[in-house]
């Protein structure tokens, strides 16, 4: 339920009351929390590719771009996988099976993006005659679903991950204090 201050001015106009609401602020260690985390999703997480025998194919440098993205992105406040990141994880897909008109326009959209941001104008020009100057509202709005999916599991990984390590940590604790009071 929500609280909801009323504010009542009698000017002799028949009104109804105007509700505001009150503004709730995150504690600083809350915010303080999901920088430090949000920092090491952008750092650690795992690159989530689709599970093929051609995810070993995908190029070292998209791979090693794939942090300076996220960095970006984290930047402009969005809640969405890179478009390099989302690159990669579409690179071994491709080699599957042929794929539908609307995901090769995604896909080489894609790929003109990480050319304009990351490479020369020999590669950009190759590019710009292969993929669509711009997506359709539906090829974005499925291009966008992918993105926050790939967020998703990329951060459930990285709490899985970090649940593991603490897990680890209290058992080799455990262990050490047996081993300190044992004689």
């Amino acid at each position: 339920m929500e609280n909801f201050n009323l504010v009542q001015l009698d000017f002799g106009f028949e009104c109804e009351p105007l509700q505001t609401k009150k503004k709730t602020s995150k504690s600083n260690k809350k915010r303080t929390n999901d920088f430090v985390f949000n920092f090491m999703d952008c750092l650690t997480s795992p690159i989530i590719v689709f599970k093929s025998a051609w995810q070993d194919t995908i190029p070292k440098d998209i791979l090693k771009n794939i942090k300076l993205s996220r960095l970006l992105c984290s930047m402009k406040l969005e809640e969405m996988a890179s478009l390099t990141e989302t690159l990669a994880y579409m690179m071994p897909r491709t080699y599957e099976a042929p794929m539908p008109t609307e995901w090769v326009n995604i896909y080489t959209w894609l790929g003109l993006q990480y050319a304009i941001q990351f490479k020369n104008s020999d590669q950009l020009n190759a590019m710009s005659e292969i993929a669509p100057s711009e997506l359709s509202e539906y090829e974005m709005g499925l291009l966008n679903n992918l993105r926050r999916w790939i967020y998703d599991k990329r951060r459930k990984a990285l709490k899985d991950k970090l649940k593991n390590a603490e897990k680890s940590e209290i058992n080799i604790l455990s262990e050490n204090q047996k081993e300190l009071f044992e004689e």
